[in-house]
């Protein structure tokens, strides 16, 4: 059936949903995730192609009725855009996409390395793609090492099997760069390479990443998305490395430049040096020279030197006697007489105010004494106090009868009951 997409819709079942129409009619149809038949035109899944609105497209379906609605709907099979292949169109949408994410920009693709130690290739041991690298490589450069990852390079396994190469050769060590390659063939021939998943699997390679797949004339996505493109596996073999004997000429004339530039820079070197040579007086003559003006400079400052001392040496003298007159020393010894004629009085004086003032003491401590009531008690006297309020009793009416009583004596205190109030 041939027709339009309109109302295209893509539920996260994976399911595909849409309305196939034409001028005068249209039908609703699906595309399931997992389809019960796949056949018509040699397609091997419904569609390798995002389906887009407005696309016209030839589909192989057959009818069904949704009961729920007593609707027809195709059940679609497979599926075409109308006036291009399949397989080209997922190419070019693919292409549009990966190049909108920036995975062909040169700013990312890394360099490949003039002369790597270890080549890894990715490709079929059976074809004819092995052994051109093989020969090219062992004639150009005999001695680098090849570490060969064998792949399927078309059919539905090959994807997964390059995907995962590529992941070995990064964990393998010492691989400097990396060859994909695989010989010619039809756009369904060379699908593995334009994968997403290789594609993206060759962007996020460390390593070096040469492309050689199929013919010159031949595009795929792992050539944009690879860091260098050979048109042919042979023309990669002969990019990654180069020619040994061309290098060792290389260096050999590069060694013969070197002796010669080095040769013609010693010949200069002793050019200058024997000018220099002529130019230099003997320097022996120069050091005796100078040697005697040593001398003679000596001897001038030594007696330059002994002139000015005999020159000061009685202004010295007069300065000695001078300061022997003004000599501190004298002045410290009167000082230290004086201070201790004054130490000596003040210690006299001292101990008379203390004899003084101790004999002024003990006279008032007799005063004092007298005139203490313990003195009285002494004298037979004592002093009552009425309990238990503890003040001094001074008139007899103000205890009552059985009133106790504390008579303070000179030794000691005596405790008394009233028993009866006297009054004179």
């Amino acid at each position: 059936m041939e027709g339009e997409i309109s109302n295209l819709r893509k539920p996260t079942s994976g399911h595909v949903y849409f309305t196939l129409k034409d001028e005068k009619s249209q039908i609703r149809a699906v595309i399931f995730r997992y389809p019960h038949m796949q056949k018509s035109l040699s397609w091997s899944r419904p569609s390798r192609f995002d389906l887009e609105e407005g696309m016209s497209v030839i589909c192989c379906a057959r009818v069904s009725v949704y009961h729920p609605r007593g609707e027809y709907q195709l059940i679609v099979e497979a599926i075409e855009p109308k006036g291009g292949g399949a397989l080209q169109m997922a190419f070019e949408q693919l292409k549009a996409r990966l190049q909108a994410e920036g995975l062909f920009e040169p700013a990312r693709k890394k360099p490949i390395p003039f002369l790597p130690r270890k080549i890894g290739v990715i490709t079929s041991l059976t074809g004819a793609v092995i052994r051109d690298i093989l020969n090219i490589t062992a004639r150009r450069f005999p001695s680098v090492d090849i570490l060969i990852a064998p792949v399927r390079v078309q059919g539905p396994e090959a994807p997964a099997e390059i995907i995962r190469a590529i992941s070995d050769m990064q964990e393998a060590g010492g691989v400097d760069v990396i060859i994909l390659a695989r010989g010619g063939g039809s756009l369904e021939d060379l699908a593995p390479f334009n994968d997403e998943g290789v594609a993206r699997a060759v962007s996020r390679s460390r390593i070096p990443v040469i492309s050689a797949v199929g013919h010159e004339i031949d595009f795929t996505i792992a050539d944009f998305v690879a860091d260098l493109r050979a048109p042919t596996p042979s023309a990669a073999a002969e990019l990654v490395v180069p020619v040994k004997r061309d290098l060792a000429a290389s260096v050999e004339k590069l060694h013969m430049r070197m002796l010669n530039h080095q040769r013609r820079m010693m010949e200069r070197l002793n050019e200058r040096m024997a000018l220099l040579d002529a130019r230099l007086k003997d320097p022996r003559k120069r050091i005796d020279d100078f040697r005697l003006l040593v001398d003679d400079r000596l001897e001038r400052l030594r007696l330059a030197l002994e002139h000015r001392r005999a020159m000061i040496r009685p202004g010295l003298h007069h300065l000695e006697v001078r300061l022997m007159h003004v000599s501190p020393l004298s002045m410290i010894r009167e000082r230290r007489f004086v201070l201790e004629n004054l130490r000596k009085d003040m210690i006299a004086g001292w101990d008379k105010e203390v004899g003084r003032l101790k004999n002024r003491m003990e006279s008032e401590m007799a005063i004092l004494d007298t005139l203490s009531p313990l003195a009285v008690l002494k004298r037979g006297y004592s002093i009552v106090k009425k309990l238990p309020e503890g003040f001094i009793v001074r008139v007899a009416g103000s205890v009552p009868v059985d009133g106790d009583l504390e008579i303070k004596v000179s030794e000691g205190s005596l405790r008394a009951k009233v028993t009866e109030i006297c009054r004179e």
